[in-house]
């Protein structure tokens, strides 16, 4: 169990200093992410849209500048496809349309 900790230690060092921007722009998406799908896990009956979809949105948009930073191509595309769909997400949600 200690060399599994310490590996992991030595790990989010690595990612700390390979790009400090970027781990601090990984570490608030984790943090939206988790608070947006446990916000949707706990009202899946009646969901609580006005909250989960803008976290959503923050956390998709702080992880595709995290992916460019690190440049690492499919993330990007994948969190650049969650931030177009969660925008038509939240117009939808606020402005109707």
């Amino acid at each position: 169990m200690a060399n599994f900790s310490s590996r992991l230690i030595e790990f989010i060092k690595a990612s700390y200093h390979a790009s400090p921007k970027a781990f601090y722009c990984e570490m608030v998406e984790t943090t939206l992410l988790i608070i947006a799908s446990a916000i949707l896990t706990f009202t899946v009956l009646d969901p609580a849209t006005t909250l989960f979809v803008p976290l959503y949105l923050l956390g998709s948009i702080l992880g595709g500048i995290a992916c460019v930073l690190r440049k690492a191509f499919f993330a990007v595309v994948l969190c650049g496809w969650f931030t177009v769909m969660y925008s038509v997400a939240l117009i939808q949600l606020y402005w109707g349309f």
